[in-house]
């Protein structure tokens, strides 16, 4: 057995491709349209891993997606927590809960998706303003 990938439904395919390529820092690496399905598959991994993808899906036709926390969440090892959350928050993205630990950090994508983020190896010293950042919202 293999893991191949994980499949998140997007509600703006250009919106989600900002958050996943352009501020997360994933590469496309295919993409499939099917005019009789009426969809568009992108699949996305990060660098150097190719193995473990993120096919995001886009139904043509709107519909609405919730329950974004019951998929539980994506996570990316990451080799400077702080430098990533920075990276983020300059592409408008809010970091949740801060690395306050210079561990862990989340964020969520444009449709909800809980996107865990890890420090590579050992904790990172705590650093400001992670250290006096509060977490918003849910993560």
């Amino acid at each position: 057995m293999k893991y191949l990938h994980t499949m998140v439904r997007v509600a703006d395919l250009d919106v989600s491709l900002a958050f996943y390529r352009d501020a997360l820092g994933l590469r496309e690496l295919r993409r499939m349209e099917s005019q009789q399905g009426r969809f568009t598959l992108v699949y996305l991994a990060a660098p150097g891993d190719d193995d473990a993808q993120v096919e995001l899906t886009y139904n043509w036709d709107p519909e609405t997606y919730t329950g974004g926390r019951n998929f539980g969440h994506i996570a990316y090892e990451v080799d400077d927590i702080y430098k990533t959350c920075e990276h983020l928050q300059s592409h408008g993205v809010t970091i949740l809960r801060p690395p306050r630990d210079g561990r862990m950090a989340f964020v969520r994508s444009p449709d909800q998706i809980s996107i865990e983020l890890l420090q590579k190896g050992a904790a990172l010293p705590p650093a400001k303003p992670w250290t006096d950042m509060p977490n918003v919202g849910s993560w």
